[in-house]
């Protein structure tokens, strides 16, 4: 199974702005078996119990040292800073999450069906493998690796319909802005 490509289409510094983005994407997109996948770089006490208490089965492990981690059973607050994760959680969740962050680098990524037709561009109905948007909070990349005081919004599509993200963007008044990257599993 291959990896989803995706390209930025939003850099800004208001949370809501990025939000209203994905928003836009999402009420174009084919929602059915939506959920949410959460990463974070968790340096902070006060954010990982925030998290902890949110999402009380994720996994994390510790930032350099693997061996520290949730399925050791190790404390996550005696390793910090931790990379720390969560997959298939309900819509719902993203508020508290968002709100528990402070300026911790983070990953929010909806997962879904598929995105539309586009025939404009030569493309029929895109299944789930290429179907994901991402929202980067307080960092530029899916990776986790460049923290920034700004966020940024991913449109992911299959390699081979690249021409997707423009016509995504275009849907919501946005334009891509950077290059394609191969995203993370």
């Amino acid at each position: 199974m291959s990896n989803s490509h995706a390209l930025p289409i939003l850099r800004t510094a208001d949370l809501s702005e990025a939000l209203r983005a994905v928003d836009g994407l999402l009420g174009i997109a084919d929602l059915e078996n939506l959920e949410i996948d959460y990463e974070a770089l968790i340096s902070s006490p006060a954010t990982l119990e925030q998290l902890l208490g949110l999402f009380p089965h994720a996994m994390w492990y510790a930032y350099g040292d693997e061996s520290a981690s949730s399925d050791a059973g190790a404390d996550p607050a005696a390793h910090l800073p931790i990379r720390w994760s969560t997959w298939a959680e309900p819509p719902e969740t993203v508020p508290g999450f968002l709100a528990a962050l402070n300026d911790t680098p983070a990953t929010v990524r909806w997962d879904f069906d598929g995105w539309p037709p586009a025939p404009e561009v030569g493309l029929g109905y895109g299944g789930t493998r290429g179907a994901f948007v991402t929202l980067c909070v307080n960092v530029h990349d899916l990776e986790l690796e460049q923290p920034a005081a700004d966020h940024m919004v991913y449109v992911h599509v299959k390699y081979f319909e690249a021409e997707r993200a423009p016509w995504l963007a275009e849907q919501v008044g946005l334009r891509v802005i950077g290059d394609m990257v191969e995203a993370p599993d």
